[in-house]
């Protein structure tokens, strides 16, 4: 089937729940409604005539600091050798969807990420938790409002800075004993680093001699 045609199947199942369809786009997607999630891809992997077995990709999305959050799934039929995207969006201050673990086993990890970095709760997970951060990280890290904790157990989170700058140990000493012991180590292995690209590009300035 062409995207056309399974985005008229769609329609013609589910009506209203069916919002817009990106012809389009590269990959060609259907928004649907939210709350329609579970019912919408079980038909997908049901139906004879679409047969979508394998959910390739589920992805979180932010749509901006201001904007919506939504999910992504990314969907193949093995045997038809079709393919379709499915899209929602979920307001940001209540980020809520039917998990398709049920439906496609694999949406289990791929669920838990979308949880982890983008504070996306998946209804009816057999097992919600973080699968990156730890448990009491806070925040969401691929959201775009994300701020970092300074703190984390009394440890200094390492910032940008904390990495490129050799002498912030003795103006921050709280920063824990990782950064220290990883600090000690990068101007070694930037040396080492300038030396092996300083000798590869004599080495190129000889060969193009």
């Amino acid at each position: 089937m062409t995207p056309e045609q399974i985005h008229q199947k769609l329609q013609d199942k589910f009506g209203d729940a069916i919002l817009e369809f990106g012809a389009e786009a590269l990959d060609p997607f259907i928004k649907i409604e939210a709350s329609h999630v579970l019912e919408i891809c079980t038909f997908l992997k049901n139906d004879s005539g679409l047969s979508f077995t394998s959910l390739m990709c589920l992805s979180g999305m932010d749509y901006g600091e201001d904007a919506n959050l939504g999910v992504i799934y990314n969907l193949h039929s093995m045997e038809k050798k079709h393919k379709i995207t499915l899209t929602v969006e979920l307001p940001r201050t209540e980020a809520r969807v039917h998990s398709v673990e049920s439906v496609w086993r694999t949406a289990d990890w791929h669920e838990r990420e979308a949880f982890d970095l983008f504070g996306i709760h998946f209804e009816g997970h057999p097992d919600l938790r973080r699968i990156l951060c730890v448990e009491d990280w806070e925040g969401y890290p691929l959201r775009k409002d994300y701020v970092v904790q300074e703190f984390y157990h009394g440890m200094r989170v390492p910032y940008k800075e904390d990495w490129e700058d050799y002498e912030t140990l003795a103006k921050n000493p709280e920063r824990g004993h990782f950064v220290f012991q990883f600090e000690s180590k990068v101007p070694d292995l930037v040396e080492s680093m300038k030396n092996g690209k300083s000798a590869k590009n004599k080495s190129e300035d000889k060969s193009n001699g």
